[in-house]
């Protein structure tokens, strides 16, 4: 770790972490590996700036016999939309975006868009009562879903998953304009339900900076971050490095299915495309803790963070599904914890944090000056080793 990124290794109790309570985490984490329920996994805890644990576990690949390294490569998924929601409030922070702008103002293709309503079994398309904005792409309250949750029952998921909206071989533009011609599950601003708001987010980027997401932000973040091994892409000379998960999912029997890391990707999904490590996320996840700045890099203004990492659902909001905890709202990219209890892992207040749908997971606890994070290609045990993760690191706080 670079001195000069603000992340210098620290001995555990320098810090306020409890040696036995991290060697407690590695045991749990080695007898998972064990009984065969993960390939292997990569755990870093930081307090005041300084990591006080960051240690791999297990196989990079079951596959191979190479061990996993602190630098392996993971598909961090939906970890890619707090890097996306950063990059699109540097724009609002530049004066070249206004949250409640209408996202028809940049894609005017979605001045169209109708709302598709179920009535007596029958979908009924409808006008919006207003625009999407800017911040209900953010907040993911714009009426767009994704065709897998909540069961995908819904005939708007349906029609979701008969456009095939992820296939590989498309750009952002061609996604945004399917997307388009589908009606939205929701009125905007009613319902928060988990979306492809983010990759909308990204074609936002590409059309004000007129460059790829990907160049955007490498430009915005990466590069400015020191962030060298994330990307949608990863140089063929790095392939060795890259984690894999179990071929088939322990519990269900079923094949894993994760997207080909060694494609050289065309579509730059901003929702969920970026491939990264944990030092990588580490320099972001500092970057968080510490207002917005790291080292010398300025990324974002504090009060900007600050607005970022507050709850913008608020109770008017329904929530359209069953991924935001009790004691949780939504931010600008991040879920956001409002009470220290009713969830069933603890956190402090303010806490806020996300996660990938193969099982990589990091959080921010400003009051206890913590970030943590997780990095394995589990998917079908991603939410049990988020608990899990969750309650044994702050186990170890002091």
């Amino acid at each position: 770790m670079s001195k000069n990124l603000g992340l210098d290794r620290a001995k555990p109790g320098k810090v306020g972490l409890n040696t036995d309570a991290l060697d407690r985490l590695g045991d749990v984490l080695k007898r998972e590996i064990g009984e065969g329920r993960v390939p292997g996994a990569v755990a870093m805890i930081a307090r005041g700036g300084q990591v006080g644990y960051f240690k791999a576990f297990g196989k990079r690949d079951p596959a191979s016999s190479d061990d996993m390294q602190e630098d392996s490569i993971f598909r961090i998924f939906s970890m890619t939309k707090p890097i996306v929601s950063m990059a699109i409030m540097q724009l609002v922070e530049q004066g070249r975006i206004l949250l409640a702008d209408p996202l028809s103002k940049y894609i005017p293709a979605f001045a169209d868009t109708k709302v598709g309503v179920v009535r007596e079994g029958e979908l009924t398309l409808v006008a919006p009562v207003r625009s999407v904005t800017i911040q209900d792409l953010l907040r993911h309250t714009s009426g767009l879903t994704y065709d897998f949750v909540g069961g995908g029952e819904h005939p708007v998921q349906k029609l979701y998953a008969q456009a095939n909206l992820a296939r590989p071989d498309q750009t952002n533009a061609d996604q945004v304009d399917a997307l388009a011609k589908l009606p939205l599950m929701n009125q905007p601003g009613t319902t928060w339900d988990y979306s492809r708001s983010t990759d909308v987010l990204g074609r936002i980027v590409e059309i004000v900076t007129g460059k790829t997401l990907g160049v955007a932000l490498e430009e915005q973040i990466l590069g400015p971050l020191g962030m060298k091994d994330t990307a949608f892409s990863v140089a063929e000379k790095n392939f060795d490095r890259i984690a894999e998960p179990l071929p088939i999912d322990p519990d269900t029997q079923q094949p894993v299915k994760l997207f080909n890391a060694k494609r050289l990707a065309q579509f730059e999904s901003g929702g969920g495309g970026l491939m990264s490590t944990a030092p990588d996320y580490a320099r972001f996840c500092a970057m968080l803790a510490s207002g917005g700045t790291l080292g010398k890099e300025r990324i974002i203004g504090p009060m900007t963070l600050e607005f970022m990492a507050s709850d913008h659902l608020g109770p008017e909001v329904r929530r359209g599904s069953d991924l935001l905890p009790p004691g949780h709202g939504f931010g600008l990219g991040f879920a956001v914890r409002t009470a220290t209890g009713m969830a069933s892992v603890p956190g402090s207040e303010g806490l806020f944090y996300w996660g990938g749908i193969a099982g990589t997971t990091f959080w921010i606890d400003p009051q206890e000056e913590l970030f943590a994070m997780m990095m394995i290609q589990g998917p079908g045990q991603r939410d049990y080793y988020r608990m899990l993760f969750r309650t044994l690191v702050y186990a170890a706080v002091e």
